[in-house]
């Protein structure tokens, strides 16, 4: 039987649609063939109280990095989806990972050679790790059955290059996709294997495939950061064996990843200039220190330009209009620019009081005080909140040589940033 598929939510279809009824996604229905029947034999039921508890056991990868966002390391069992741009290093990261585990590497985009000449760059040439190029999913498992050898970890690099038989699809199509991962997923969970499935990323950000696949997995990882950017961050979107607001920071130099353990990495210098603004946030239990840029101009065209790179478009936006109603300062006919430096992702509204700094002071020409950092998220009525992680934030910034620390105490009201530029 043949269906249609979408591929941003997954949506089933019996006929083809140009956008999806359930995400209202434009042409994003893909031709899926359904695998023929098969006879099917009874589902085994079993008495809740007669299930035997099994704790498991975590296998930790030697990266303090990765087993920080994991919950302590790899669960026997769990599959694992790694999300990333391509070039981003998620291979590098994955070679490094399995030099403490029994690994079995899938390389299906390289060659055994090529993989191996990218391991010895990175001094990542563990005995235990195996390297196969089969890319027929049946295959794969059937060697993973036979061989003697057991295997803690399987890395398949990536899902999309992986294909069963049973289908005429093409490699990376939903059918392909989706019948590779139901056969991955269901040997792991029955012989207690923790497999890593790469997954590309799509133009908007989304792991390519069919949405259902980041509900079937145990963990989604995604590896964020600009390709001409040294840093990378390490984040959970979904964990089921641990939290997910750990992230975890490297550092790509000519010899692979690097782990980044200070707070202020991403920060080059603490000099003061016009519309430079240091903030603060903490992601899980660490607290991180990024620099924002804001360029506000006078504008030639009709609608300005309103230029976002590592924040969220829409909050930026929320923000502008904070400071038009409560500061009186119009940008209607002004460009705003506004960016992470270093090609890094701030997702955490803490950033907000730091954001709208930044901006005034691009506007009004004015530094901000020296050694300064900004903590706070601002609210439709212009009051600056309090974060939960206040306490923690000022002592880190204290410890790395901040005088001023501006939170909600200093600056109840957005309006109280005026006294900064008088």
């Amino acid at each position: 039987m043949t269906s249609f598929v979408c591929a941003s939510c997954g949506y089933n279809a019996s006929s083809w649609y140009g956008r999806c009824p359930e995400c209202h996604s434009w042409d994003s229905f893909k031709k899926f063939a359904e695998e023929k029947k098969r006879s099917i034999e009874p589902a085994k039921i079993v008495a809740f109280t007669d299930i035997s508890r099994a704790s498991k056991q975590r296998l930790s990868t030697g990266i303090f990095e990765v087993d920080r966002v994991l919950g302590g390391g790899v669960v026997s069992g769990e599959v694992i989806l790694l999300a990333g741009e391509p070039g981003i290093g998620k291979s590098t990261l994955l070679l490094a990972a399995c030099q403490n585990l029994s690994c079995l590497y899938i390389a299906g985009e390289e060659s055994a050679t090529q993989v191996k000449e990218r391991a010895q760059r990175i001094k990542a040439t563990s005995k235990r790790l195996y390297i196969s190029e089969n890319t027929q999913i049946d295959a794969i498992i059937q060697a993973i059955m036979k061989t003697t050898h057991k295997f803690d970890l399987v890395v398949i690099d990536s899902i999309q290059t992986v294909r069963s038989s049973n289908l005429s699809n093409p490699s990376g199509s939903i059918s392909q996709v989706k019948e590779v991962a139901d056969k991955l997923i269901d040997y792991a969970k029955k012989n207690d294997i923790a497999m890593i499935l790469v997954g590309h990323v799509t133009k908007e950000g989304d792991v390519a495939g069919p949405r259902t696949l980041e509900h079937l997995v145990d963990c989604v990882l995604y590896f964020e950061g600009e390709t001409s950017s040294e840093y990378r961050i390490l984040r959970a979107k979904k964990n089921r064996f641990g939290t997910t607001g750990e992230v975890g920071v490297f550092q790509m130099t000519g010899a692979g990843l690097k782990e980044v353990n200070s707070a202020t990495a991403f920060i080059d210098d603490i000099s003061v200039s016009p519309g430079k603004v240091i903030v603060g946030i903490v992601e899980g239990q660490r607290s991180l220190f990024y620099e924002i840029q804001s360029l506000v101009n006078a504008s030639f065209l009709p609608v300005p330009r309103r230029v976002v790179a590592g924040l969220d478009y829409n909050r930026v936006q929320l923000i502008l209009a904070v400071i038009r109603k409560n500061l009186r300062i119009s940008l209607e006919k002004h460009d705003v620019y506004c960016s992470v430096a270093g090609g890094l992702t701030v997702k955490s509204p803490v950033a907000d009081l730091g954001i709208a700094a930044s901006i005034i002071s691009s506007f009004k020409n004015r530094a901000l005080p020296p050694k300064s950092v900004f903590v706070g998220e601002v609210g439709l009525l212009g009051e600056i909140r309090k974060s939960n992680y206040d306490s923690k934030l000022i002592a880190e910034a204290k410890r790395h040589g901040f005088k001023s620390i501006f939170t909600n105490k200093e600056t109840p009201k957005i309006s109280s940033l005026n006294s900064f530029f008088t």
